[in-house]
């Protein structure tokens, strides 16, 4: 089998076993980046890496890592945000009535640090009691590891460089060594997973951002992505892509509004751009009104997802969801049904099929099992005649999903089964059946996150949810800080009662590896430096007025001394404004019990004149 034929096998693999569908990405990127998986666990073929996956499930994980690179940052490329500020924002407020909501969407938000950008701008623009009032922010992914960091919004500090200073003490809170989007604002944002080439999109969406993501897909998937997201807009909705991306299909879809930075907003496309049908025959000859005759038929015979079978045994006719079931491409459109793996797959239809063009008559098959979504599925198959007059024109068959109806029939036969067995079973029974329901309601949960916005009358359900769940990993986040906390207030304490016995002057504490813990006021005045900008460096490392290579050796003998008494001397040094001035330095231990010397204090004070002569 050659590399491309063993990398396909892998990806149905990954598919079917983890519900992971590459198919759409482009095969040079995912060889490249399935290969560096490889070389990491020293694996030569692509066949002996889904067998290494097979022993060690935990490698599913660093294979999705790498292959869904999750690179983001707040405000990324600053002049496109801003023109989001300046002109699509206030645009889509004025288009709007006064209290009509604002619906916004990250297309592969990652982490999530566009999501919260988003959410900075319009909360912003509207003001924070109509933000919360009004706006719903989605942001969806297919790595769940990710989603997890989005839904916690906890950042270090590093991840908000790209923050205005003046946005960060607004929005986000300070939480032991890290940043935490403001709870009561992040309730209006939702995260949850979604595929762009296989799952439903979000719908009646103002502005969705889909950042560098359609570039890993090959043209006919961008395809794809660029017609769901073109439903999923308002008419006058916006599109963000990255700056390495253009529209490089579908076209007619999008107009540009900036095309420097890559905004562009939804086009009045017509109807049939936005109706996933693929036909036989070419619009514009003879013989495209009956295909689209016959299409309008299938459609009014049946909503599921379905393909027409002409009379003479070709396939006319794919809607987009039996493309996607049956794995069928626009090239397969035209093609005999015999040359189709779909003609004895899941069932064999050449037979039925003749039957039903000689007598005319609808007959069911199945069910049959089919893989789909990394699990086996029950579908029954419908063969409806098509007629024109008298005459069988063409069979739509439609492929009905009807696994979980089977499911709740062997649930209820089971259970009647149990409600006749002893009561020494009765708890066992209890147990199964629980197990049953929750495995049942966490597939209505994903299921309802994937498809909220084409299921309206699920929307308010599933935003309680997602709120919910938001609160308990908010609790759950607050808990671990508590406890990480716990364990350092014994040395705050310690720290505060030097820091009190040393009011007036400049206050330095040092750990053991002698790298800075804490730089009071007093220093700051007295050298120029703010403590954030010198806190966890080294001392050596410091570059103030202060001798630091004199002050190093008292450090160091305080730290090898324990408990000796605090050591004092005196040095020239240089104050903010370059004023030489005698400083009196005084290092002392610091330690939180009697067991160990746990850092220094470092107090430096301004001689006044006179101790300034005493000192000389």
């Amino acid at each position: 089998m050659s590399d491309a034929g063993d990398l396909d096998h892998l990806l149905r693999y990954v598919r079917e076993s983890r519900g992971f569908d590459f198919t759409g990405y482009k095969p040079s990127t995912l060889q490249r980046r399935v290969r560096k998986r490889m070389d990491a666990v020293a694996v030569e073929s692509f066949e002996a890496y889904g067998e290494f996956l097979e022993v060690h499930p935990d490698e599913f994980d660093e294979l999705f890592d790498t292959i869904l690179i999750n690179v983001t940052s707040f405000f990324r490329d600053a002049e496109a945000w801003e023109v989001i500020r300046s002109r699509v924002v206030p645009a889509i407020i004025d288009g709007k009535a006064a209290d009509a909501p604002i619906r916004i969407w990250s297309a592969g938000c990652a982490t999530g640090q566009e999501a919260y950008s988003a959410a900075m701008l319009l909360a912003e623009a509207l003001g924070e009691e109509a933000f919360q009032r009004r706006v719903k922010i989605y942001g969806t992914d297919a790595d769940e590891q990710a989603l997890e960091t989005a839904r916690l919004a906890l950042y270090d500090p590093a991840k908000l460089e790209d923050v205005p200073e003046d946005l960060l003490m607004r929005y986000f809170e300070r939480m032991g060594m890290r940043w935490c989007f403001r709870k009561d604002l992040r309730r209006s944002m939702i995260f949850g997973r979604n595929n762009l080439v296989r799952d439903a999109p979000i719908s009646r969406i103002d502005l969705l951002l889909c950042r560098n993501t359609l570039m890993y897909f090959n043209s006919e998937a961008q395809g794809q992505i660029l017609r769901r997201l073109h439903f999923a807009l308002q008419p006058a909705g916006f599109l963000f892509l990255g700056k390495s991306e253009m529209l490089v299909t579908r076209r007619d879809l999008f107009e540009a509004v900036d095309l420097k930075r890559r905004i562009f907003r939804r086009a009045s496309a017509v109807s049939h751009l936005e109706m996933p049908l693929a036909f036989a025959v070419e619009p514009g000859s003879g013989h495209a009104h009956g295909a689209a005759a016959i299409a309008e038929r299938a459609l009014d015979a049946d909503e599921a997802p379905h393909i027409v079978i002409g009379r003479d045994r070709t396939l006319l006719l794919a809607n987009e969801a039996a493309r996607s079931a049956l794995r069928l491409g626009d090239p397969d459109v035209g093609r005999p049904l015999q040359d189709l793996a779909v003609s004895y797959r899941p069932v064999e239809l050449r037979s039925s099929l003749d039957a039903v063009f000689a007598e005319g008559r609808a007959p069911t098959l199945g069910p049959v099992s089919q893989p789909r979504g990394g699990e086996d599925r029950l579908f029954e198959v419908h063969l409806l005649p098509l007629l024109s007059s008298d005459e069988v024109d063409a069979v739509s068959v439609v492929f009905a999903d009807v696994t979980e109806r089977h499911r709740a029939q062997q649930d209820a036969e089971r259970s009647r089964q149990e409600l006749g067995t002893a009561y020494e079973e009765l708890q066992s029974t209890v147990e199964e059946l629980e197990t049953t329901n929750e495995e049942l309601q966490s597939t209505n949960e994903e299921l309802e996150t994937t498809n909220e916005e084409l299921q309206s009358t699920n929307e308010e359900l599933e935003t309680t949810n997602e709120e919910l769940q938001s609160t308990n990993e908010e609790l759950e986040t607050i808990n671990d800080e508590l406890r990480e906390r716990s364990t350092e207030l014994r040395e705050s304490n310690a720290i505060m009662e030097v820091i009190l016995r040393a009011k007036g002057v400049g206050v330095i504490v040092v750990d053991p590896e002698q790298r800075v813990r804490l730089w009071s006021r007093e220093s700051e005045d007295l050298w120029g430096v703010r403590a954030e900008e010198v806190v966890d460096l080294p001392l050596g490392d410091l570059d103030v007025g202060l001798p630091v290579e004199q002050v190093r050796p008292l450090v160091r003998q305080v730290l090898l001394d324990g408990k000796e008494p605090p050591v004092s001397e005196s040095f020239l040094a240089r104050d903010r404004r370059g004023r030489a001035f005698r400083c009196a330095v005084t290092v002392m231990r610091l330690d939180v019990d009697d067991t160990a010397v746990t850092g220094v204090v470092v107090l430096t004070e301004r001689l006044r004149e006179q101790e300034l002569g005493a000192a000389s």
